[in-house]
């Protein structure tokens, strides 16, 4: 996918989310089509989790995902936004165990480098015990990024080796198919994201 295209999907899931917490507001009926309902994103991957063992989008087939693409070197973002998204799915899961039983809130590195399935063990647990943390080579890091609609650039490293990424920040809602619902609002409040799941978690 070429830049221009893949920063046309990233003004697409901006508008949308836009669109998306107009509504969230309007107490208005929950509407009956998905928000990215025909947004092409999305697909096939193979990476490795934070037990070391190998994973493909397959492995998720029948169940919702929440996926979210960071670093666990992110000074500010990546930890609020996964903190908002464990605890909604906590109180998803406080309001209907079973239905927030078919969710798996999965949190990919654009990170390969640093994030090993060690880090990310210790790091996706802090934030919710069925969090499932995804890494691998840069090659397929890269892929899984690029089918997300995802960009993330590796800044200038300073005089001790440490970088920032500037990465796409948003969590999309997949479907059992593995089509995009709707982009959770991870930059609002735990029961934002509770509502969203509610709204569309069937």
């Amino acid at each position: 996918m070429a830049g221009g295209a893949m920063n046309q999907i990233a003004r697409t899931l901006g508008a949308l989310l836009l669109t998306v917490s107009a509504a969230g507001c309007s107490g208005s009926a929950p509407p009956t089509r998905a928000p990215l309902d025909g947004v092409r994103i999305g697909g096939p991957f193979r990476l490795i989790d934070q037990d070391g063992k190998p994973r493909t989008d397959r492995d998720f087939a029948g169940r919702y995902r929440i996926m979210y693409f960071g670093y666990t070197f992110c000074p500010d973002v990546c930890p609020t936004d996964l903190q908002t998204i464990g605890a909604g799915l906590r109180l998803f899961e406080a309001q209907d165990a079973k239905r927030a039983a078919e969710v798996v809130p999965i949190f990919v590195t654009v990170d390969p480098k640093r994030d090993t399935s060690t880090v990310l063990k210790a790091y996706t647990a802090a934030f919710h015990p069925r969090m499932i943390g995804l890494t691998g080579s840069p090659e397929a890091i890269a892929a899984a990024a690029k089918a997300y609609g995802v960009t993330a650039d590796v800044e200038k490293p300073n005089a001790e080796g440490g970088y920032l990424v500037a990465h796409s920040r948003f969590a999309i809602l997949m479907d059992p198919a593995g089509k995009p619902v709707v982009l959770l609002p991870a930059d609002k409040t735990p029961r934002d994201v509770a509502a969203e799941l509610e709204r569309w978690v069937k």
